[in-house]
Order: C-alpha cells, then sequence, then structure tokens
C-alpha cells in the first residue's frame, strides 16, 4: 500500500512538472521546408532559446544589477522585452497593439508570458503561407490615427532589439556574478 502512494505522488509530481514546462528549453525541430515563415519562425525560435538560457536561474541579486546609474536593471530590461514580445505575436495574430496589454507582473510570469508569446508567433509563422506573412503586420494607433508597418519592421525593430537585450542580459548576469554556460547556442541545446 505505501507504495502505490509513493507511486502515485511521483506521477502528480510529474504531471504538474509537466504542466509548467517552459517552452524553448531547446528549438524545435528542423522545418522541413524552407520558406518566409520558416525561416522568421527559426529567428523567433533562436530569439526564445536565447530568452530561455540568459533568464535561467536569475536570482534577486541579478534582477537588481544594472551596470551604472544611468542604465535599466536586468529586470527593467526584460520588462522592455516582455513588451516587444507582444508586439511580435500580435503581428502573427493580426490584432492591434494597445496601451496597457503587457501588465505588470512578477518576474516568474513575465519570462513565462515572454516565452509563450515567443512560440506563438513561431507557431504562426511557421505555417504561414506567402500571403498571410504579407498580412502580419505591425499595428497600433497614435492619436487615433492607425499606423501599420510590414513584418519586415518587425524584425529589424522589435525582434532584433530583443536579441541585442538578451545579450545585455546575459552581460550583466556575469557582471553580477551567475554566468550563463552550458548551452550550446549552435545546436540550440542544453
Amino acid at each position: 500500500m505505501k507504495n502505490v502512494f509513493v507511486l502515485l505522488f511521483f506521477a502528480f509530481a510529474n504531471s504538474l512538472l509537466a504542466q509548467t514546462e517552459l517552452p524553448y528549453a531547446e528549438i524545435p525541430a528542423l522545418p522541413e521546408k524552407f520558406s518566409a515563415g520558416t525561416v522568421a519562425a527559426r529567428v523567433i525560435d533562436g530569439l526564445g532559446f536565447r530568452y530561455y538560457w540568459a533568464t535561467d536561474g536569475l536570482r534577486k541579486e541579478d534582477l537588481a544589477f544594472k551596470p551604472n546609474a544611468d542604465a535599466r536593471t536586468t529586470e527593467e530590461t526584460l520588462a522592455h522585452v516582455y513588451e516587444m514580445s507582444f508586439l511580435v505575436v500580435n503581428a502573427t495574430l493580426k490584432k492591434v497593439n494597445v496601451p496597457g496589454q503587457d501588465k505588470k507582473l512578477p518576474f516568474a510570469e513575465m519570462r513565462k508570458a515572454t516565452l509563450e508569446n515567443f512560440k506563438t508567433a513561431a507557431d504562426n509563422l511557421r505555417t504561414a503561407t506567402e500571403t498571410q506573412m504579407k498580412e502580419f503586420n505591425f499595428i497600433y494607433f497614435d492619436h487615433g490615427n492607425k499606423i501599420e508597418y510590414p513584418f519586415w519592421n518587425l524584425i529589424n525593430g522589435p525582434i532584433e532589439d530583443c536579441l541585442w537585450h538578451i545579450g545585455q542580459v546575459v552581460s550583466f548576469r556575469r557582471s553580477s556574478g551567475n554566468p550563463f554556460r552550458e548551452v550550446d547556442l549552435f545546436l540550440g541545446k542544453k
């Protein structure tokens, strides 16, 4: 009887772990074909993978670190990446970006939401046709005027900006004594 309870406990614990698993501990398998959508998805997959490992195991002192008085803290930098993750995912959902879509969250929840936004965007891109890619625009309202930019601007704007800031986080965590280690960025696995 005792063994049954132990087995049930471990089954329940594994079930909970599976439910809380975050995307991008590894990069997804290679796509079977090259297309605009699969290439764009792979860029987001690489972004998600780097974000996952750059933010894995951050301590309170890492989140509070900033290299000088004029710089953002690591947590503020990650909040900026979180904000931009909405710009990326909303383009692939054909949604308008609105102020306040990126509610302030505790770090663990913000990390999860950022990774999920990247995963949703990549999944949408991975299956997109060329026609759909042309519809994945960055849309927002400014003083009542609808402003729309093509997906191309997301690549050189928020997507590349996220990569830039993830590099900062890696540098910041090294400076705060918690370096990024043991991840193969080339192969996309630990």
